[in-house]
């Protein structure tokens, strides 16, 4: 990462989602993902983009660092881990309206938030470890009418909204891509680029005297409707089976070429 020029405003999208080293439920009453039943933390990609900002941060102090979530109280907690790790302030979107929104909700809404912070540049992981979608990005730069360089395994900036740009590699099936566009601009990150630092003592003390601002529809200028994601129907991943037990009498690799033939394993 490599930041050039003059100091500019970044701003890192970030999302709390339940630990993916612990089993995830759905909620029978919904089909949504149950939080309730794991650890919820930062998701790693959101943390890898922060990253990417604080090292621009790192190079010119002047650098602001603003990280924006959407989801429940429970958020907060999401947003003082990122400032703790170095972000200057944060902007929570609380809403009870906003429970179950679809990606299409949550991208108008988002970009709703984002219209008032004047970034030079909006960083994202390319897509939540809770969701998969890895449209909703996308999306919000739809609505902000901003170009999306999506899928970047290394950034870099230089300058700032007006003058500046973003360029950086993209992985493709034939090979890799560098790809440049003006800002402001909606950056989003693989996980290919650099690792989460920690956060220090220091920074633990004083996040928590980090200002956190927190947004609700009425202060949004974004349509009121209801998007909710709808389940169907959902049922629980059955219980895992014991495996075929091969006695070796001399026809072991015949029964185990047959077992996978019959499983379409090769």
């Amino acid at each position: 990462m490599i930041m050039k020029g003059q100091s500019m405003k970044i701003v890192v999208l970030i999302k709390q989602v339940p630990d993916t080293a612990e089993e995830r439920t759905l909620v029978p009453a919904t089909g949504w993902l149950d939080r309730d039943a794991a650890d919820n933390v930062v998701d790693e990609i959101n943390e890898r983009a922060l990253e990417v900002a604080l090292r621009v941060k790192d190079a010119d102090k002047s650098t602001e660092v603003v990280v924006l979530a959407m989801g429940p109280d429970e958020a907060t907690k999401a947003i003082r881990k990122a400032l703790s790790m170095g972000a200057d302030s944060g902007i929570h979107v609380l809403d009870g309206g906003l429970a179950g929104s679809d990606a299409a909700r949550t991208a108008a809404v988002l970009a709703a938030a984002l219209r008032g912070t004047s970034a030079d540049v909006i960083l994202a992981g390319n897509e939540s470890t809770d969701g998969r979608g890895g449209v909703v990005p996308a999306m919000i730069a739809e609505h902000l009418g901003l170009p999306l360089v999506g899928g970047l395994n290394a950034v870099e900036l230089v300058g700032a909204a007006g003058s500046g740009k973003v360029s950086g590699e993209r992985s493709g099936d034939s090979g890799s891509l560098q790809v440049t566009a003006a800002l402001p601009a909606v950056v989003t990150v693989t996980e290919r680029t650099a690792e989460a630092r920690f956060p220090n003592f220091k920074g633990i003390l004083t996040a928590k005297r980090k200002p956190v601002a927190t947004l609700t529809l009425a202060d949004l200028d974004v349509a009121v409707t209801v998007a909710h994601a709808v389940v169907v129907s959902h049922s629980e991943r059955p219980a895992r089976e014991a495996g075929r037990k091969i006695e070796d009498d001399g026809t072991a690799g015949t029964q185990l070429a047959s077992y996978l033939f019959e499983n379409r394993l090769v």
